[in-house]
């Protein structure tokens, strides 16, 4: 039973519901940074950040994902990500947990359920009451780097 526990996310949540990212994807999870500004960048994007001397683009997830914005708060979050030596960040509205996700409790998405695209989730993972969108860190960065 126990090798079947061996999905880890780390969970936020983002207008309202829960999201989980691969925790083999996070990196670290930071409060609020200077942004600084990139000129004609998508509008997803919020601008670059200064990490220990490593510049890194920054995605707003709510401008992804088409969700109502939202004034950053001392909850935002930025989840610094990294795919295939692809580093980014996603600010996020609060950072949660951790959890661990039985395979056997991670279901398909549904396809008309969710107001975010499809593509970018990677299933519905189901904890006790709880249904956590699970992202694929790889999609968001792949779509943002177009």
């Amino acid at each position: 039973m126990a090798a079947n526990i061996n999905n880890k996310y780390v969970v936020f949540r983002l207008d309202g519901e829960e999201y989980g990212i691969d925790i083999l994807r996070v990196k670290e999870i930071k409060e609020m940074l200077r942004i600084t500004r990139v000129p004609k960048a998508p509008e997803f994007v919020r601008g670059v950040v200064n990490l220990r001397g490593e510049v890194i683009p920054v995605i707003d997830l709510r401008k992804k994902f088409n969700l109502p914005e939202l004034k950053d708060s001392a909850n935002t979050r930025i989840v610094i990500v990294t795919v295939d030596e692809i580093t980014i960040g996603l600010i996020i509205d609060t950072s949660s947990e951790v959890l661990e996700i039985d395979k056997d409790n991670i279901e398909e998405p549904p396809t008309a359920v969710t107001s975010i695209d499809h593509s970018y989730i990677h299933g519905i993972g189901k904890v006790n009451d709880r249904l956590i969108i699970l992202l694929d860190a790889a999609k968001i960065i792949s779509t943002s780097a177009q």
